[in-house]
């Protein structure tokens, strides 16, 4: 698959780290350093714009070595960059941690992984299949 990407950063290509890496390294393209204080939350520059086929997206999501060594997530989960989006790649992080966490420009803040995806069409019913399952929700399989 072909991204076309704008950069507006000094930092090299996103890439990935190693054969097997499901996503690239996105880093903070920023003018001063962000303190980020616990339970606060910031939108974090990139200076990256992609331009994706159509029946793709980009997730953006949390780094796990920033999650586990400081309590640094995504507000949102994850991020969806839609095909047809043309805007900077910009990161919502938060600070779930207890400690104030500042971030440079060039700090590797989360990771952008490339998805297939189709669009549904609705078809109105009266009724669904029953399955085994049927209506159990959260915690029904044992867990």
């Amino acid at each position: 698959m072909k991204v076309k990407i704008v950069k507006n950063n000094p930092f090299k290509l996103p890439e990935y780290e190693t054969k097997g890496s499901a996503g690239v390294d996105l880093q903070a393209y920023i003018e001063s350093p962000i303190i980020l204080k616990p339970m606060e939350r910031s939108l974090v520059s990139t200076g990256l714009f992609i331009e994706l086929p159509e029946g793709y997206e980009a997730q953006v999501r949390a780094r796990s070595g920033l999650a586990i060594k400081h309590g640094i997530s995504l507000v949102n989960g994850i991020g969806t960059i839609d095909s047809d989006y043309r805007g900077e790649i910009r990161v919502i992080l938060i600070n779930f941690g207890d400690k104030d966490f500042i971030i440079n420009s060039g700090d590797r803040i989360a990771q952008m992984i490339f998805i297939k995806h189709e669009q549904a069409n609705f078809e109105i019913v009266e009724e669904l299949v029953e399955t085994k399952r049927g209506a159990g929700g959260f915690g029904h399989t044992g867990i």
